[in-house]
This record gives structure tokens, C-alpha cells and sequence, in this order.
């Protein structure tokens, strides 16, 4: 099949006569989905102690980390574009691993909700970066779907990634000061909310009708997760948490107890990609602890309890992974 590999490696192909050494030129991008998880896994620790009475000193330990995480991917990253242009170049132009490029822009603007309490003029100034270059991202990759001869194959979750990528701006930007920074919240807003709906349906579509994702690629389908709990929160940010919201927020928990089963399986081999669950897993933990926070529901909140005990020891063991496979060499090998 025409289209195997591409599904198959979600990362360029790499120079042949490299062989294995390790090298920046086979930095992949998708690792800046680590600051997305532990950003996130921060914000929902610092909901923690409202409901649960632990220490507050837990989320802002995380948010540190995710801060240190994204400066020493952002070096590497650069480096790797002063030294290996055309393979930064290469991977943005894939039509699989190009839309993990919505990882930096996703971090960023989570990263200005870590920073923000400790300094709001250069949270804001963050989140302004950040807003830029999500709303550019989605520009580009809906200018490069509406090319046309994109094959249905390729209708993978992780085009959920950039595609949705501005409901983070309305996620992080609920409280900016700024005169327009309410207007632009509901833009990203309108923006992520259509585009969900539009790419939910080519990917189910491509899921229901056609084969399997590859095994590399099955830890994307928790980003199906993505639209319904970034959608609650941005929602909630804008008009409040009503039961539109709450709508959202249970579809979302849905889909989770649905994917989970095929995602956390022994034979699904370990990557970088992996990554990409840690983000959808912790917006549901920070939906469910908004939402139980709203409601006088003992199991509301058992559940918010189970949800962000189990990113936590997810996003624990991704880093382990990563720690483990970037010490051997593995993580920087062609």
C-alpha cells in the first residue's frame, strides 16, 4: 500500500548512510509534547489542593520541570535547524509527523498558565507569542489540507494536533487583561470548535473504514480525548461552566474508557509519540477537577481523583521511557 510507510513512521525517513549514530539531526519534534503533559499535569496539580487538600508545593514543582523540559528541547531543536535544515524542513512538510509542529505552539501557550502567577507581564507576553503562532499554524495547515489529494490514509488522529490547537489559546487565555485578548479567545474559540468537528469526522471516518493505525501510531488515538476536554475548558474560560460544558466534559471521559484499552497494550512499542497521550490525559483531569469543583458529586470528584492519579503515573512513566531511551542513545538514532 502506497501509504503504509508514512503511517507506519511518523517521522521522516532518515539519510541511509547515517546508519544509527546518534545525532540533533534525528531530534524528534514530537517530544515538546513532554512540556504539554507536564504543563498540564502542573495545572491540574495546582487544582489539587481546592478539592483534595494536598500540597500546593506538588504542581509547582511540575511546572519548574516543564519550563526546564521546553528550554533544553527549544536549544536542541534550534541547533538542530542551524546544523540539519532540510531534515527540519523534511519534517515539517510530512504529512504525518508535520502536525506535531502544533506541540510547540501548545506548549507555549501553556507554559505562559505555568509562568503567569509568578510573573503576569511575561505570562502575558508568552501567551501573546504563543497566540501568534497557533493561529499562523492553523493557517498553514488548513491552507495545506485545502491543496486537495490528500489521501484519506493519512486522516490520522494526530491532524487533531495544529488543527485544534487555538482552543488552548482560549484554555490559557481566560483571565489575559488585555482590551482584546476577549475578542481573540473567541475567535480561537470559533476556530478550534469547527475545525474539531471537521477533522473528528475525517478521522473517524478513516478509522471506521479503512485499516488499523500502524502500532507506532496507536498512542494518537488518545488524542481523540483532545477536542472534548480542551473544548470544555476553553468553553468554561469563555461563558462558564454550564451543562453544555458538562456535555463536553462526559463525552470526553467517554472516549477516553473507549481508546484506553487499545492504547496502554504491551505490543504497542515505545517512541516519542507517546508523548501524545499525556496532553489529552491531562486537559480530562483538569476538566474533571474544574467541573467536580462545581458540583456537590461525591463521585465527580472520585473521579478526578482517578483521572490525575493516572496521568501522573503516566506522565512518570513516559519520562522514565524517555530518560531511559535518551541515555542508550536510542532517542537521537536515525
Amino acid at each position: 500500500m502506497e501509504h503504509a510507510t508514512t503511517i507506519v513512521n511518523p517521522q521522516p525517513a532518515s539519510n541511509p548512510s547515517r546508519g544509527g549514530t546518534a545525532s540533533i539531526r534525528n531530534l524528534p519534534v514530537n517530544l515538546f509534547g513532554s512540556v504539554m503533559g507536564l504543563s498540564g499535569l502542573a495545572m491540574a496539580w495546582r487544582l489539587a489542593p481546592a478539592t483534595f487538600g494536598v500540597s500546593p508545593w506538588v504542581g509547582e514543582a511540575i511546572g519548574a520541570l516543564a519550563v526546564g523540559v521546553f528550554l533544553l528541547l527549544a536549544a536542541g531543536y534550534l541547533a538542530k535547524f542551524a546544523k540539519h535544515r532540510d531534515a527540519v524542513l523534511d519534517e515539517f512538510r510530512h504529512p504525518v509527523a508535520g502536525n506535531f509542529f502544533g506541540t510547540i505552539a501548545i506548549a507555549i501557550l501553556l507554559l505562559s498558565a505555568v509562568i503567569g502567577p509568578y510573573s503576569e507581564a511575561l505570562g502575558q507576553w508568552i501567551w501573546t507569542v504563543g497566540t501568534i503562532v497557533t493561529f499562523a499554524l492553523s493557517v498553514v495547515v488548513v491552507g495545506r489540507l485545502l491543496n486537495g489529494q490528500v489521501s484519506t490514509a493519512l486522516a490520522v488522529p494526530a491532524w487533531l494536533i495544529p488543527g485544534v490547537a487555538t482552543l488552548d489559546i482560549a484554555v490559557t487565555g481566560g483571565r489575559m487583561p488585555m482590551a482584546w485578548a476577549a475578542e481573540v479567545n473567541l475567535a480561537a474559540l470559533a476556530v478550534g470548535t469547527v475545525m474539531a468537528l471537521v477533522l473528528y469526522v475525517l478521522i473517524l471516518s478513516r478509522l471506521v473504514h479503512q485499516e488499523p493505525l500502524a502500532k507506532g501510531m496507536v498512542p494518537t488515538l488518545v488524542v481523540l480525548v483532545a477536542p472534548f476536554a480542551v473544548g470544555f475548558l476553553a468553553y468554561g474560560n469563555v461563558f462558564g461552566i454550564d451543562r453544555f460544558g458538562a456535555l463536553l466534559f462526559y463525552f470526553g471521559l467517554f472516549v477516553f474508557i473507549v481508546v484506553a484499552p487499545k492504547v496502554f497494550r504491551r505490543e504497542v512499542p515505545f517512541a516519542p509519540s507517546w508523548w501524545a497521550i499525556s496532553f489529552p490525559m491531562a486537559a480530562l483531569s483538569n476538566a474533571a477537577l474544574k467541573y467536580a469543583a462545581t458540583q456537590d458529586a461525591p463521585a465527580l470528584k472520585a473521579v478526578a481523583l482517578v483521572l490525575l492519579v493516572i496521568l501522573t503515573v503516566a506522565v512518570a512513566m513516559l519520562g522514565w521511557r524517555t530518560a531511559r531511551i535518551a541515555l542508550n542513545g536510542k532517542l537521537l538514532s536515525a
